[in-house]
């Protein structure tokens, strides 16, 4: 398929730069594929459209501080180094820009949010295929646990911040209530609509909460850059499926509730394990490279809820094969979605309204 068809245009005020004041108080688009009908509605009425017997399926993955900021140890120059994979204790995959500047050897004195020096060095030891420098740090017992103190909320590039305020409140926002282990730089925003009241209600009413756990990487934003969706190379993540999760979302399907992805990372997860073991979802851990587009065929995912996605992003050629399974359809039926929902004035991205597809 050919990327350009993937693309939309949206006005820049409807990319939502903060998020609503209650985590829970967005609204919500409901995309019904069996009839192609759209209800405008709010998050909270999600109670609505599930039943006793379903589970949702959400990603604990928690967001690093992985922005840090740097300075030349010899010349003062100013770096910025955003980390995107640990190979080991203060040894990490980065993106460091300016990257003409970033040679191995290079030796880099860290500095808080502040500009203060940290007493902590990185220094770039090799780079790959991709441009991402091989980052060894010194003076820390481990760069994780210093992260809290130096390390800035990676927001995307579409957000805009200025003053340290409002960073910190990302700090809070821009993590779902129920992350865990950490290792994400870039948030499963769909989660980002919960609170631990709404799951609890959700729980009492008998639909299955259960956690996987994908992180998520610097590719998961970024536009498809290639002519076609075949050429492109898809990024890699790691992800878990404990036994517990696994358990349940099998009594669930064994007896016929829907399995509800929270967010494409989450259906990530379900597809790549059920790709690899004929549609079952045995417990495991892996790395997927899963790259969904139409007309793909889903093995264990019943209902999506994902935000609006990026035009030319992988997540939105998701969505679109989502919406229209098995066809090509799917994608004039999505993009016609996300046309009235720019006319309805939703807000979009990773701080905007959600999408229930069913």
């Amino acid at each position: 398929m050919v990327t350009s068809d993937f693309d939309y245009s949206l006005p820049p005020e409807l990319i939502a730069q903060f998020p609503a004041p209650q985590r829970d108080g967005s609204r919500l688009l409901v995309f019904d594929r069996s009839s192609g009908s759209i209800e405008h509605r709010r998050f909270s009425d999600l109670m609505n459209f599930l039943k006793s017997g379903d589970v949702l399926v959400l990603n604990d993955s928690r967001v690093i501080p992985a922005r840090l900021r740097g300075r030349n140890s010899r010349t003062g120059g100013h770096f910025e180094i955003l980390l995107v994979e640990e190979n080991g204790p203060n040894d990490w995959w980065a993106l460091v820009r300016p990257g003409k500047r970033a040679r191995e050897g290079t030796r880099m004195d860290l500095c808080n949010p502040r500009g203060e020096t940290a007493g902590i060095q990185a220094v770039v030891a090799g780079t790959n295929e991709e441009g991402h420098r091989r980052i060894v740090f010194e003076g820390a017992a481990n760069i994780l646990g210093e992260l809290p103190r130096l390390g800035e909320i990676p927001l995307p590039p579409y957000i805009t911040r200025s003053g340290l305020e409002k960073m910190e409140e990302d700090r809070l926002r821009y993590q779902t209530v129920y992350a865990g282990a950490p290792g994400s730089v870039a948030a499963p925003t769909a989660g980002l609509h919960f609170t631990e009241e709404f799951l609890g209600r959700l729980r009492e009413r008998g639909v299955g909460v259960v956690f996987v756990t994908l992180h998520v990487g610097l590719g998961t934003f970024a536009p498809v850059k290639t002519g076609t969706l075949e050429a492109h190379t898809m990024h890699e993540e790691r992800y878990w499926l404990s036994a517990e999760a696994a358990d349940k979302i099998a009594s669930a399907r064994a007896a016929g509730g829907r399995v509800v992805a929270v967010g494409t990372t989450a259906l990530r997860v379900l597809e790549s394990v059920a790709a690899v073991h004929d549609g079952r979802l045995p417990a495991g851990a892996g790395r997927t490279r899963i790259f969904i587009y139409p007309p793909k065929i889903f093995q264990a995912t019943d209902a999506l809820l994902t935000n609006f996605h990026l035009p030319k992003s992988t997540l939105l050629m998701l969505v679109c094969a989502f919406a229209s399974p098995g066809s090509v359809d799917g994608r004039e039926r999505m993009l016609a979605a996300y046309a009235e929902a720019a006319r309805e004035r939703y807000r979009f991205f990773s701080y905007g309204d959600a999408m229930l597809i069913l």
